[in-house]
């Protein structure tokens, strides 16, 4: 009976943690666009606007560790509460100078670094939580349903923003973004966070290790997880080769090709689209039997997709013809994504234990993040200096080349070694896509 009461709740868990990061996703999303608008408007100046993405990204690389180890050695539930209520306050302390003395581009960016902090602490603390929420027979559900959650805020909130912005004024949109912070406090403060956690009790009187000699151990269980390591490796190359997507995506669409502001917001919807159905899928079918082997085939159908956007730059297209191939391309973009992503992620909240969690996901983080602007930085450079298509198509290839060494055979099925078993089994493999 009790086994039947912890599903349930699991399934409660389910729904609060979608409906909360969708409600938490969308009000961030439509406050981001709207404070990017303001800035833009208020300084005219890219370099104002870039000083609050520094703001937003650089105190997510450096604060991802110490978050980790909150949450492998403190409440997860107080930490995800806490973290939540400061972004409330944050984007309340915003909206009183606002009515009071005016927004100023300095309290935007402080505001823009508290916001940065407590969402790693919440985003790390959530990553590390999945296990302990639900039961493992529906991890990829989870993780696909909170996928979903995300798609949906990506292709609602700049429609509503858009809308909103210019005809109401910025306390509004203030206003939103409190309350759908203050909603996400009320879900997960009904949540179970120790459901199925599997975390080992603390005894009592055994001295508490020190932050230091947390995150050393943390790195130390990384070394004796090669298949992990391998999957980290990879995704720091695909952040750092996806600069070539990041910023040529955008520059030959609207600085090469002249695409017309609306058909590129449609292009940029169809990506939020591919995401959105095969999250669904992903979220109905059963679990991904091998997520690696599956990871691998994606990230190659990614970095092919990488190097089509170069296509038209080498093949004359009309304009609608170029248009729907963008589109087609997009919208492929985004189903493989999540192919990639979401059995992956389910793959890492199995195999690793519950107690590294927060430092395993912080590492990544701060991995992931140090190297993205980096990636951006070079590929700006080099954009301005050789030609699109050359940096797209050796960037694409690159990229091949590094999931094919490190997610080389051995590798594949070291993580899954029920591939070397038989032919039969090999049969099976080719309809996990």
């Amino acid at each position: 009976m009790e086994e039947v009461l912890k599903l349930k709740k699991a399934t409660y868990h389910l729904w609060t943690f979608t409906i909360s990061k969708l409600i938490s996703s969308f009000g961030a999303q439509v406050y981001a666009f709207a404070i990017s608008f303001y800035i833009l408007q208020l300084t005219g100046s890219a370099t104002s606007f870039a000083m609050n993405l520094i703001c937003s990204l650089l105190p997510r690389t450096l604060i991802a560790p110490f978050a980790g180890y909150a949450a492998d050695n403190y409440s997860r539930k107080t930490i995800v509460i806490t973290a939540q209520i400061a972004t409330t306050l944050a984007i309340g302390g915003l909206l009183i100078v606002s009515l009071t003395s005016g927004l100023s581009l300095i309290t935007i960016y402080v505001t823009t670094v508290v916001i940065s902090i407590t969402s790693t602490f919440s985003g790390v603390t959530f990553s590390s939580s999945v296990t302990g929420l639900v039961d493992e027979g529906r991890i990829q559900k989870a993780m696909s349903l909170n996928q979903m959650s995300i798609s949906f805020a990506a292709i609602g909130s700049p429609a509503v923003a858009g809308l909103l912005y210019g005809t109401v004024p910025m306390p509004v949109f203030l206003i939103m973004y409190m309350t759908a912070s203050i909603v996400g406090v009320f879900l997960e403060s009904t949540m179970n966070f120790k459901l199925f956690a599997k975390r080992k009790e603390a005894i009592a009187g055994e001295p508490k290790e020190s932050m230091f000699q947390s995150m050393k151990a943390g790195l130390a269980y990384l070394k004796l997880q090669p298949t992990i390591m391998a999957i980290i490796w990879i995704s720091l190359f695909i952040n750092f080769l996806f600069g070539a997507f990041m910023v040529g995506h955008s520059f030959i669409l609207i600085e090469k090709m002249k695409m017309a502001s609306e058909h590129f917001g449609f292009i940029e919807g169809a990506f939020a689209v591919g995401m959105l159905l095969m999250s669904i899928y992903l979220s109905m079918r059963k679990e991904v039997k091998f997520p690696l082997l599956v990871a691998k085939r994606g990230i190659i159908g990614m970095a092919l997709i990488m190097g089509g956007i170069a296509l038209p730059l080498i093949i004359h297209m009309s304009y609608y013809g170029m248009f729907a191939y963008y589109v087609t391309l997009m919208f492929g973009f985004g189903l493989t994504m999540i192919i990639v992503n979401t059995p992956m992620q389910v793959m890492m909240q199995k195999m690793i234990d519950d107690d590294y969690k927060g430092r395993v996901f912080s590492i990544l983080e701060t991995m992931a993040m140090a190297l993205t602007p980096l990636g951006v930085v070079i590929y700006g450079f080099l954009y301005d200096i050789f030609p699109a298509e050359w940096i797209l198509i050796i960037s694409s290839l690159l990229l091949v080349g590094v999931v094919l060494v490190l997610a080389r055979s051995s590798v594949v099925r070291k993580a899954h070694p029920e591939l070397g078993e038989g032919k039969a089994v090999k049969v099976e493999t080719v309809s996990e896509l």
